[in-house]
């Protein structure tokens, strides 16, 4: 009975060998499996600029005024991938927030949507003692006016939440029209996000390059804090629409100043040593400090730097906090396939 049931196996193994086509090429050549769907070299996302893949020095690119030791200087590797030009506005998280309340409410919950994802507006008035942040409080996010200006009081969940969105929205639209799916939208890992900074320039102090604040005709180089009691000497008091400094190398803005950005990292003072020197991040879940980067319209220089770290708690919204999103390249990272 068993010799049978050997013989019967392998009869059948042999009809399906045989319906399969067993050499799959005209003279039994391995040649791959059939039927894939047509890729085309990836696309630059809307609103995205080319960040190439290359080696820079990572890490501190000035003195280290506060002596934290927590950025010393690492080179490392950084595969290819997509930034977006500017940080998320007002009226691209407006969109956002209009389709989790119409269409999403079945699932989410509208005081989900109002109470976790909406931007906290109270910001203008909590991070600061005897500041007059009322106006702000009740226009910044819902006037037209501030349409093209960065979205803040937004903590690192909803940043991650709105990027999750974003890359389900980009998806279903490219499902209806046939075309492949794009890779996801996310948070910049720190070390992307510094790379992306210098944009290209290794052990940039600023992302436009040079260690100065002003260009040759005195005018300051991006929205920031630069003399005590001073916010208006740069041309705006608080946060400036994006895109109104000159863009880096790379031909990102506001990498410096505005408002600083959430990136994809865990904070920890041994981040550098521990991380590996390709592509390094440090997910950390169990770590309620995420990485802040890049300064913001009330800071001072030091933190507009490149290679000055900084951290806010994952569930902290600010009024100079904002972000945008990053997007990886599939394919060879040579710098040549975006062009």
């Amino acid at each position: 009975m068993n010799k049978l049931l050997k013989l019967s196996s392998f009869a059948l193994a042999v009809v399906l060998l045989a319906s399969c086509g067993m050499g799959r090429g005209p003279q039994g050549d391995l040649v791959g499996a059939e039927d894939r769907p047509e890729y085309n070299p990836q696309a630059v996302p809307y609103g995205m600029v080319i960040c190439p893949g290359g080696t820079f020095h990572m890490g501190q690119a000035d003195q280290d005024i506060a002596a934290s030791m927590v950025n010393l200087n690492k080179q490392v590797t950084i595969g290819g991938f997509y930034m977006d030009e500017t940080e998320i506005t007002n009226n691209e998280y407006r969109q956002f927030i209009d389709v989790m309340l119409q269409d999403s409410l079945d699932v989410l919950g509208e005081e989900f949507v109002m109470t976790q994802l909406y931007p906290d507006t109270t910001v203008w008035v909590r991070d600061y003692t005897y500041h007059m942040g009322d106006p702000l409080m009740e226009y910044y996010f819902s006037h037209p006016a501030f349409d093209d200006y960065p979205v803040v009081g937004v903590d690192w969940f909803a940043a991650k939440y709105f990027s999750e969105w974003r890359t389900k929205h980009k998806n279903q639209a490219n499902t209806d029209q046939g075309m492949a799916p794009m890779p996801q939208f996310r948070l910049p890992t720190e070390a992307e996000w510094e790379y992306a900074a210098r944009g290209g320039r290794d052990m940039a102090v600023y992302p436009w390059g040079g260690p100065y604040l002003r260009n040759a005709k005195g005018c300051l180089l991006a929205n920031f804090k630069p003399g005590r009691g001073d916010y208006y000497s740069d041309g705006f008091t608080y946060t400036a629409p994006v895109a109104q400094f000159f863009p880096n190398d790379f031909g990102l803005y506001d990498m410096s100043g505005n408002v600083a950005e959430w990136c994809a990292d865990a904070y920890a003072e041994a981040t550098v040593p521990i991380t590996w020197d390709l592509n390094p991040v440090y997910d950390v879940e169990a770590e309620p400090r995420k990485v802040v980067r890049g300064g913001s319209w009330k800071d001072i220089a030091y933190f507009l730097e490149t290679g000055t770290r900084n951290f806010e708690y994952q569930d902290s919204a600010r009024s100079y906090i904002g972000f945008r999103n990053a997007m990886i390249y599939l394919g060879r990272s040579s710098g040549n396939e975006f062009r």
